[in-house]
């Protein structure tokens, strides 16, 4: 994940020092009814065991593998894409969900590889389980503008080089590409958008407020896969799932100052700590109910 100083940008150190747009954390909603309790446990549940089997594998090959058989459980095909960038060689994973044929392509990704220290539970099977439930979610119902296709990037870690490649080697542009790293816990959705006046970051302040979450919205992000596309100057943004008083620590720590004690987020990723047991599927599936909720209130707003 991007979540690494190692891999931050030299542009990226001056804007982690500005102040992300945020939105407070609005009043608790009504207690849920209980089939929507039970649909939420449902959701943790699916997510949970997507997160497991992903980071149980031996390597990124295994983690592929995972990746592959749930998509299959949805009924969806996997496309293995191979690839070769500088020195690397690697495989991408990518999937047609449907929408309609002739719609503009909202792309879903997220990195599915790990570095070598622990199982990559957060970073990044949390976010690729994020995209195997909203390509279920949207083939079971698909929108109403858009037709869907995800994707599951490889060597990330190494410098984004699945994402390049899909671009260096003719990938379709996308109307937009909805990146995920790092949803493994938190009271709050951090959105990466170079345009805080976009109609995705107003639908995602609807979804989250409606979800009693927190949105924190803006270009103050660590680097991830979205980069790549922004590179090639196409649209993209990124999601993850953090506690929000973890963000201006995060963003501290990218611009090089101490911060004591760091961000969980830091304390995580890329060590020995990254394990299933850092992940909260509850807060987890809330959060991934309010993307799916912003995607479609954007979607519907499509002209």
């Amino acid at each position: 994940m991007g979540f690494s100083v190692r891999l931050a940008c030299p542009a990226l150190a001056g804007a982690c020092v500005l102040a992300a747009c945020a939105w407070p954390a609005p009043a608790a909603p009504a207690l849920d009814t209980a089939a929507a309790a039970s649909t939420r446990t449902d959701h943790a549940q699916a997510w949970l065991a997507d997160v497991t089997a992903i980071s149980a594998a031996d390597d990124n090959a295994g983690r592929r593998a995972a990746i592959e058989r749930a998509l299959a459980a949805s009924g969806l095909k996997a496309k293995q894409v191979t690839f070769a960038i500088d020195e690397h060689r690697g495989t991408n994973l990518l999937a047609d969900i449907g929408g309609p044929a002739d719609a503009p392509l909202l792309l879903i990704g997220a990195h599915s590889d790990k570095v070598k220290a622990g199982d990559g539970a957060t970073d990044n099977a949390s976010g690729s389980a994020v995209v195997l439930a909203l390509a279920q979610r949207f083939k079971q119902r698909p929108l109403q503008h858009h037709r869907v296709t995800v994707a599951f990037w490889d060597l990330e870690e190494l410098g984004l080089i699945g994402a390049r490649a899909y671009i260096a080697d003719g990938g379709a542009k996308p109307a937009m590409y909805v990146n995920f790293d790092v949803f493994g816990w938190g009271d709050a959705l951090w959105m990466m958008t170079p345009d805080p006046s976009h109609a995705l970051v107003s639908a995602s302040e609807e979804a989250t407020r409606a979800a009693g979450m927190a949105l924190s919205a803006g270009e103050a992000y660590p680097p991830t896969d979205h980069l790549a596309f922004h590179k090639a100057g196409w649209p993209a943004v990124s999601y993850s799932l953090v506690g929000q008083d973890e963000i201006p620590k995060i963003l501290k720590a990218f611009a090089h100052e101490k911060v004591d004690p760091p961000a969980k987020v830091m304390q995580v990723i890329h060590s020995d700590n990254d394990t299933l047991a850092q992940v909260d599927a509850t807060q987890a599936a809330r959060g991934v109910d309010a993307v799916e909720d912003a995607l479609r209130r954007w979607d519907a707003a499509t002209r």
